[in-house]
């Protein structure tokens, strides 16, 4: 792996670390507090700072995701590093277009 890669995933790790924290703290209370899928969306709609908290969440999960599929694909399947990162660039693409979709849908539905 070459060094930008992985300082690139580990900086995405980092960053993700307290996000994941505080989505499964906020899953804990929603689900503490008996709220259902129309009450937590009544919550985010509109709301810019949902929207900037899950697209960088999106945005961290898909670089660091599609480093370690490089990664792997690098390692165990028979294929150059090259077409490694190509599908993994098409993965993470993929992967934060999926992600943004959603949080589009969470904020704006």
């Amino acid at each position: 792996m070459n060094v930008r890669l992985y300082v690139w995933q580990r900086a995405t790790a980092a960053l993700m670390a307290p996000l994941v924290f505080v989505h499964i703290a906020v899953i804990f209370y929603a689900t503490r507090q008996g709220m259902t899928a129309a009450d937590i969306l009544s919550r985010t709609h509109g709301s810019i700072a949902w929207a900037a908290y899950y697209g960088v969440f999106v945005a961290a999960a898909a670089v660091h995701a599609s480093i370690g599929l490089r990664n792997i694909m690098a390692e165990w399947l028979p294929v150059t590093e090259r077409r490694a990162g190509r599908c993994a660039i098409g993965f993470g693409i993929l992967l934060a277009a999926l992600g943004l979709r959603a949080v589009a849908a969470l904020v704006l539905s």
